[in-house]
């Protein structure tokens, strides 16, 4: 079964994971049968190690993992390798762990950002 984990840097203000948690929820609502978590870097819970374990406890053997960020970082390039080398060392080889570009590099998400700037000059 696939499973879909997005990936967040977190912040220690609560309110700064509110768009991500609206992702979320709007993901489990168009695909209620889809196992789906939600994991940040640092400051805020949960962590992608027990957003992981949540996933392969719902049965998961295959892991897309989408960063929930707009560019390729030193977070993206160095620390998420890093943290999917841990998750695999962790499971073993009995869950597949898939790494997808940062969503800034969708054209959607550049296409949907470059038309929210100019509706604010409307």
């Amino acid at each position: 079964m696939d499973g879909l984990l997005l990936f967040a840097h977190g912040a220690r203000d609560p309110a700064w994971a509110r768009p991500f948690e609206t992702i979320a929820r709007g993901l489990g609502a168009a695909r209620p049968g889809l196992p789906l978590a939600l994991a940040y870097l640092e400051f805020m819970t949960p962590d992608i190690e027990q957003a992981a374990a949540q996933l392969v406890a719902a049965g998961c053997r295959r892991v897309h993992v989408l960063p929930l960020f707009l560019g390729t970082g030193g977070h993206v390039r160095r620390d998420l390798p890093d943290l999917l080398q841990r998750l695999r060392a962790q499971h073993g080889d009995g869950v597949e762990w898939l790494l997808h570009p940062p969503l800034g590099d969708h054209d959607a998400v550049l296409q949907a950002i470059s038309q929210a700037c100019l509706a604010v000059l409307e």
